[in-house]
């Protein structure tokens, strides 16, 4: 009742300032609370909400930033960077970042998440009583998701990998707790764990589970030519000087298409409001 461990959120005593930091307690243990990390003025008797963490050494602080993820609690956390042969430090809502370690991650480098992408975690304590971030399980999305509603079907929804397998993807849903699979004929590539994508619905099952796809409709598909184009603007940063008045003979050597395929794969393009034309080049809208 009155041990006091890293990941809990208390309700701690003012008990005496010293220098520049606050000692809080609960009557029998006491824990330091740093002056940047009080948010409001504090007086000695006040009750002050803490989250509990440890530094490196191993010892106690306090910080009155009350994190969006806890213990036994699961959250979307921002991915702060990665560190080779460490894992992906994640922002939880305080001053402490929080490592969720390599092992968890995907064996494959490439899959692993960049900064930006959102992981969705819960907090462990280790044995010495660090905190770090813990993926969610299949057995805790099955407890968690949602079930879909029929009129969900060909709808799209933006999700995040939180699950990668050979056979397909694993996602939750941004906005609500959906659970979705994609398999792997339905990608073209394999989306990062945590990265934002939209998915579309090709399947609502009756346990209220989805299947999605990310490839595009077959009215939204742009084609072999069209595709080819804009690879290549991606390729070279979104500008290129090739456009309706280039020659046939520059087309033929950059694309090996025909300069009326090339016309037809721009005008497929800026259909489909990927791509403009200023001043004879052609750029990514």
């Amino acid at each position: 009742m009155y041990e006091l461990h890293a990941g809990d959120v208390v309700s701690l005593t003012v008990e005496t300032e010293q220098g520049s930091k606050w000692i809080l307690t609960n009557g029998v243990n006491k824990v330091s609370l740093n002056a940047s990390e009080v948010l409001e003025p504090l007086t000695v008797g006040d009750k002050v909400e803490v989250f509990l963490y440890t530094d490196r050494r191993g010892d106690l602080h306090a910080t009155t930033a009350i994190p969006t993820i806890r213990k036994e609690e699961y959250g979307w956390a921002r991915v702060l960077r990665t560190v080779k042969h460490e894992g992906a430090y994640v922002d939880i809502g305080t001053s402490r970042e929080v490592l969720v370690r390599a092992e968890d991650l995907p064996k494959i480098e490439e899959l692993w998440p960049q900064t930006g992408d959102h992981l969705y975690i819960t907090l462990k304590p280790d044995r010495n009583g660090s905190l770090y971030g813990r993926l969610i399980t299949e057995e805790k999305v099955v407890d968690l998701y949602e079930g879909a509603m029929e009129d969900q079907f060909n709808q799209n929804i933006v999700a995040r990998p939180y699950r990668l397998l050979p056979v397909g993807t694993f996602l939750i849903g941004v906005d609500e707790p959906y659970r979705i699979f994609v398999h792997e004929s339905e990608r073209k590539a394999e989306p990062r764990l945590g990265q934002e994508v939209s998915v579309r619905i090709i399947d609502v099952k009756e346990d209220g589970s989805m299947n999605g796809s990310l490839l595009p409709r077959k009215h939204e598909r742009i084609g072999g030519d069209a595709e080819q184009v804009l690879n290549y603007l991606e390729d070279v940063g979104g500008r290129m000087p090739f456009g309706d008045k280039s020659s046939p003979e520059e087309i033929k050597e950059m694309f090996n298409m025909s300069k009326a395929a090339f016309k037809r794969a721009l005008g497929t393009l800026m259909k489909a409001q990927k791509i403009k034309q200023v001043d004879g080049w052609t750029e990514l809208v």
